[in-house]
This record gives structure tokens, C-alpha cells and sequence, in this order.
């Protein structure tokens, strides 16, 4: 039983066996199929080396509105969006108080005059009066003590009008600093502009400093990105720089690729980033808004690089590849690794090498395994 066992399990195994070698024979015998296909090389050469930061576009001046006084806000008569001009009112303050202090700073001016004008007219007779003695001297019609007298009054009314002249000249101060405090109760705008923000609404209690209003002025915007200090060498002022806006800019009809120029490069970095932060103008738009989004690619030199067409990459499933041609023009599925594109090229970081021959546009066919025919091509 055993042999009968044995003798099974040897025939089985040497059907197997003979299997497997008929398929290989086969598949060694078969010719691949010939497919006719365009072939073009990847390539190396020298590609821009850019460097790229993100921003966001901000107004050359932009001014922050805020309270000098202390005071409850009455009217807040803008609102974001809203153009303004130069000295246009935007908040107005509950300016009681102060109008009271200008009523009071005025009265002291009227009680000051009104002193001055009394110790002028004093002086003035104690003037006459010394003069008239003097000549009374000179005839010896008075007497030394009388004559003490009178001057020393004369030299008393010059005193006490140079005191209330000097009493005057503070009450005009104390007029004009109340009439300039009366005026902090009533903001207006710097420059022409837009209003980008507002932070009170009326009713609330402005505290002196306390930002109330922003407003960007009318002129010429920046792209304000930040650079990292191992790069910010390769920056300068007057630097052209290609700026790409955001799709927010795009969707407002602003040109999405601007040609900025580098303004200024603030000389101290953020000690927190270690980066400092430049500043690029960015040409005149009716569509460019402060408050958008913005990418700046600075040229930073070339390296060498492999380029393939974009049209030879293929996607299998969260890969990328190419049908590579062998020696004997059998074509191989190989993953690749893409960088950058570069127009219709792109950049290979990883899988394939320069000179190597590729399937151009293979779309969704399998050639795997296939003999490729190549026709004309028409390289990167």
C-alpha cells in the first residue's frame, strides 16, 4: 500500500514539473508584440534655481487710527472698504468735557486780558507820573522821599504788568491746549485710502492709543514675505522678483503673475524665525487688494537636472511612471519621483537617468513587456 502511495505521489510531482517546463518553454518561444509608438530621451541640463516665500500683500503706509482722549465713541462714520481722502472725519468722540474745558480756557483768557489792561493803563500813569516829578527835580519842587515814592511806584506798575502779561500768555496756552484737545475728539484720515479694518463700534469707550481704525493709503502695494537668513544673501534692493498671486486674485480678475521689484529688506532678522522680512512693490492694479495672498520666487542660480516631458507620466494609483525602453526596445513600467515642473517639462529626481528612452504620451495603454517601435520624437 505504502509503494502504491509513493508511486502516486512521484507521478504527480513529474506531471507538475513537466507542466511548469512546457509554460516556460512557451513563454521563451513567444515573440513579444510590436507596438509602433512616439520615443523620446530624458535629458540633463540647467534649470533656474528659485527661491520661493509666501506673503501677503500690504499698503507702502498704512496708518492705525486711534484715540488721543479718553472718551465714549459717538460716530463711526466708515466702514471696511470704504475710500477715503485726506482729512475726511471717520470717529467722532463725546467732546463735552471738552468743549466745557475750552469754555473755561476762554473765561481765563478774558480775566487775563482784562488784568493786562488794567496793569497797562496803571503803569502807564505811574509813568507820567515819574516823568513829571523828574521835571519837578530838576526845578527842586519836590522833595528825595517824594520822589523815592513815585518811582518806586512806577517800577511796581512796570512789575505787575509784566506779571499779568505773562498770566495772559498762559491763559492763551491753556485756551489753545484745550481747543487742540476739542480736536482729538474728532479723527480724521492721514492720507487717501481704504479703510481694511474696524475694530469699535459706537458706544464704546476709546482709551488713548487703543486702535480703532486701520486705513491703507491710496498708492502703490507691497508684497511683504519673510527670508530665511541662510538665504537672504542672495537678495538685494532693485532685484527683480516674479510674484504669483493667490486664487483670491484670480477669482477678482487681478493679474494671477506680477513682475515686483525688491524696496527694501529690513536689516534685522526676527530672533524668533531667524529670518528677515523683505519688502517687494508690486506694480500698479486695480484688481491687487491689500490683504492678499502672494508667492515671490527670487532667481537664486542654476543646476543640473533630468527633464522628461510631462506628457511620458503615466499615474498608477499615487504613482508616478514611465515605460522605459531596455536595449531591446522592450518597454518596463518604472516608478519615478517627480520634482518641479519647468513648462511642458518636468523634473526626475529619482528613477531614471539622462539619456535613457521613454514612451512619450502612452496614455492608458499597458506596454508593458511590449516591443516598441519607435517613431520620430521629438526630445525635451
Amino acid at each position: 500500500m505504502k509503494n502504491i502511495l509513493w508511486a502516486s505521489l512521484l507521478a504527480a510531482s513529474a506531471a507538475v514539473t513537466a507542466g511548469c517546463h512546457c509554460g516556460e518553454a512557451a513563454a521563451t518561444t513567444g515573440a513579444p508584440q510590436t507596438v509602433h509608438a512616439q520615443v523620446v530621451e530624458s535629458r540633463q541640463q540647467e534649470i533656474p534655481v528659485n527661491l520661493r516665500s509666501t506673503g501677503t500683500v500690504h499698503s507702502r503706509e498704512t496708518a492705525v487710527i486711534s484715540a488721543q482722549v479718553m472718551g465714549r465713541i459717538q460716530q463711526i462714520l466708515v466702514r471696511e472698504g470704504d475710500s477715503v481722502r485726506a482729512g475726511q472725519a471717520l470717529v467722532t468722540l463725546d467732546d463735552a468735557a471738552l468743549r466745557s474745558q475750552v469754555v473755561q480756557a476762554q473765561s481765563g483768557v478774558k480775566a487775563a486780558e482784562h488784568a493786562q489792561a488794567t496793569a497797562q493803563s496803571n503803569a502807564a500813569l505811574a509813568t507820567s507820573t515819574l516823568d513829571r516829578y523828574k521835571q519837578l527835580e530838576s526845578q527842586k519842587s519836590v522833595s528825595p522821599q517824594e520822589m523815592d515814592e513815585v518811582s518806586r511806584r512806577a517800577e511796581a506798575a512796570a512789575a505787575r504788568l509784566d506779571e499779568v502779561r505773562a498770566q495772559a500768555e498762559v491763559a492763551r496756552a491753556q485756551e489753545s491746549g484745550a481747543r487742540t484737545m476739542l480736536g482729538y475728539a474728532h479723527l480724521v484720515s492721514p492720507f487717501a485710502g481704504v479703510v481694511t479694518a474696524r475694530m469699535v463700534d459706537p458706544g464704546t469707550m476709546a482709551a488713548p492709543g487703543a486702535a480703532l481704525l486701520h486705513v491703507d493709503q491710496a498708492a502703490a502695494l507691497q508684497l511683504q514675505v519673510a527670508i530665511d537668513e541662510s538665504a537672504i544673501g542672495a537678495i538685494h534692493k532693485g532685484m527683480k522678483v516674479q510674484v504669483a498671486l493667490d486664487a483670491g486674485a484670480k477669482a477678482s480678475g487681478a493679474a494671477s503673475s506680477l513682475a515686483g521689484t525688491v524696496a527694501e529688506i529690513v536689516p534685522v532678522a526676527d530672533p524668533s524665525s531667524h529670518s528677515f522680512l523683505v519688502k517687494i512693490d508690486l506694480p500698479s492694479s486695480n484688481q491687487t487688494r491689500a490683504g492678499m495672498y502672494g508667492t515671490a520666487e527670487f532667481a537664486n542660480g542654476v543646476r543640473q537636472a533630468i527633464l522628461i516631458p510631462r506628457a511620458v507620466v503615466v499615474v498608477r494609483g499615487s504613482l508616478s511612471c514611465v515605460y522605459v525602453l531596455d536595449v531591446q526596445g522592450i518597454a518596463q513600467l518604472r516608478n519615478i519621483t517627480l520634482g518641479e515642473a519647468q513648462g511642458t517639462l518636468v523634473e526626475v529626481l529619482s528613477g531614471i537617468s539622462a539619456g535613457e528612452k521613454l514612451v512619450d504620451a502612452p496614455a492608458d495603454h499597458d506596454l508593458a513587456g511590449k516591443r516598441i517601435e519607435a517613431k520620430t520624437g521629438v526630445n525635451p
